[in-house]
């Protein structure tokens, strides 16, 4: 099998030389880019370094070209011949592309184009002054535009309309005051990876049509495993289409582990089985079990702490009372990093219960794989190499563009003897490579999109220690948020202390609040705050944050941070921003 070349998991350049804030650098890099991509070079970097003045915000029903219908040129050569010379956008169709005989100049000149339009929708993503959502209620937009589907095809320059007002209405998730979800940011070496996983097309199943992006799943998974902290890298995986699939996968190859005859004859041939889980975990734990025949009321829910925490004793209890019933408990899916409290499970305390009752031990590091990478906080991960399987993100804390989940597993074999169905047209066992390398049989899935790539072109780029330094500043960030609002008048902290992870959680308390006593009335009150908030912050497109009960818990707001763009200037704003649009309620 392949391993790691000595370089694979160097850090780049340390000496600023490849620093696009670095003057001298920039100018190089705009040569370079106009040298090789026309126009393109010469407007992202007037759009970059300010040699032009930006752009209006794209979209609406206009042309994709201000004044012409033709597509832009910038060569200096007369008469012109580049590839947009001569290129009627309004006279052309997708059938004057590529294949088509002549199809090469109007092919370049759309490419690039639409690259034109994506180059300036990144570069207003890291815009703080331009809106990280133009928002509208879905009957608006229906009725603004006509999304229907028809026989006779549109012009391309009515597809570059499109594709602007996509954009227009699109979030910007990379923006820096975007932080609705556990999945921000927009990273440059990433989006360019998956413009090349996109031109490449093709599947993951084979190594005959996927040899490259075949080895390198291989050689990053292996490297995940020797993070994790099982020995050599040993074991198993695959990239998975989310976290949630990645759970099933886990619970799927815990029952056949326990009962390899479920396979060929299913639930009904075996007894009752039992999961368990914390009451503050994922909810696709549930949908997996109700997926695979389980059943939801076999998924039992595990009591947390006041910090979100699985509480061990009454796992072996619960454990214990599923075993008297005769029901046969198989896994215990334990949770590194919450989706709401960002709580970190303790899972050596569940290792040694799984350990003694013989169940398999699932960690779904989903959310906090990413402390993995991190020397200062993988100790909240500590455990997570006693687990026969973990399900970690890369594209939540680590930043790679959606979507990047991975399922490790420890026994190797186990996944391809669980999902193997040996087609023949596809897994021929008389090829002319080692058969190791076809891995489509191991997965659900027959299709399957070449996820790895990213992940891997990133950590070539910025190193296990530009992860790291990822992730240790966006856990400073959420620091930083709750030093300021922990003891600040018009907030209440959801639970107390420090938060493990980048969650923050709280509440806003308008002044017409702040003096009513603690009862009924002022949780009825409460409850409505937060959405209120969130739906003026969407109509003034100024910032994004989640909020959610909890439990007996009433709305409150849920910070997450794992945009590295993110300063604490952007943290001051979104306090700001709150205090402004929720003082009069």
């Amino acid at each position: 099998m392949a391993t790691p070349g000595s370089g694979f998991w160097s850090f780049g350049s340390e000496d600023g030389s490849g620093d696009p804030e670095n003057p001298g650098t920039a100018r190089a890099w705009c040569q370079v880019a106009q040298k090789f991509t026309g126009g393109i070079g010469n407007k992202l970097c007037a759009l970059l370094y300010g040699d032009a003045e930006k752009p209006a915000e794209s979209g609406g029903s206009g042309p994709p070209r201000a004044a012409a219908r033709k597509a832009a040129c910038a060569c200096n050569q007369k008469p012109c011949s580049c590839p947009k010379g001569d290129v009627n956008y309004a006279f052309l169709h997708a059938t004057d592309l590529l294949p088509a005989c002549d199809g090469e100049r109007p092919t370049l000149a759309f490419l690039q184009d639409v690259v034109d339009i994506l180059l300036q929708y990144v570069v207003k993503s890291f815009d703080r002054s331009t809106k990280v959502i133009d928002f509208h209620y879905p009957n608006e937009l229906l009725q603004e535009y006509n999304w229907e589907l028809a026989d006779q095809p549109q012009n391309l320059e009515e597809i570059l309309t499109h594709c602007q007002t996509t954009l227009k209405y699109a979030i910007k998730t990379g923006h820096p005051r975007y932080f609705n979800q556990l999945s921000t940011g927009l990273d440059m070496v990433g989006l360019a990876a998956d413009w090349l996983t996109s031109t490449a097309n093709t599947n993951m199943f084979t190594y005959e049509i996927a040899p490259v992006f075949v080895l390198l799943e291989y050689v990053t998974l292996k490297k995940m495993r020797e993070i994790i902290g099982w020995p050599g890298g040993s074991g198993d995986g695959i990239f998975s289409p989310g976290g949630a699939i990645s759970n099933m996968y886990a619970m799927m190859i815990a029952r056949f582990k326990m009962f390899p005859e479920v396979k060929e004859k299913g639930m009904a041939a075996v007894p009752r089985l039992i999961a368990f889980t914390s009451e503050h975990s994922h909810f696709s734990l549930k949908k997996g079990a109700a997926a695979l025949g389980i059943g939801t009321d076999s998924v039992i829910l595990i009591k947390c702490d006041e910090r979100g925490k699985m509480i061990p004793s009454d796992l072996e209890r619960r454990i214990l009372e599923a075993k008297q019933n005769g029901f046969v408990p198989f896994l215990v899916s334990a949770t590194a990093g919450t989706t709401v409290y960002g709580a970190f499970d303790p899972l050596l305390a569940i290792a040694d219960i799984c350990k003694k009752y013989k169940i398999w031990m699932h960690v779904d590091a989903a959310w906090g794989g990413g402390l993995l990478m991190s020397r200062k906080h993988k100790w909240k991960v500590s455990g997570v190499e006693r687990a026969n399987s973990v399900t970690w993100n890369p594209h939540k804390m680590m930043g790679v563009p959606l979507q990047c989940s991975a399922l490790l597993v420890r026994e190797e074999g186990l996944m391809q003897n669980c999902n193997q169905m040996h087609a023949s047209y596809l897994f021929q066992q008389d090829k002319h490579y080692d058969l190791s390398y076809d891995t489509g049989d191991k997965a659900l899935q027959c299709g399957r999109h070449v996820d790895v790539f990213k992940l891997w072109l990133m950590w070539r780029a910025k190193g296990t220690t530009g992860f790291e330094a990822h992730v240790d500043k966006c856990l400073e960030l959420a620091e930083y948020l709750y030093n300021i609002i922990k003891n600040r008048e018009g907030y209440e902290m959801v639970f107390d202390g420090k938060p493990q992870h980048t969650n923050v959680c709280f509440w806003y308390i308008p002044p017409s609040l702040r003096t009513l006593e603690d009862n009924e009335e002022r949780m009825s009150r409460l409850s409505k705050v937060a959405p209120v908030i969130k739906a003026r912050m969407m109509e003034y497109g100024t910032t994004m944050v989640s909020y959610q009960p909890l439990g007996d818990k009433v709305n409150f707001f849920r910070m997450v941070i794992s945009n590295p763009a993110a300063t604490h200037q952007d943290i001051d704003f979104l306090i700001e921003e709150i205090e402004r649009l929720g003082q009069d309620l």
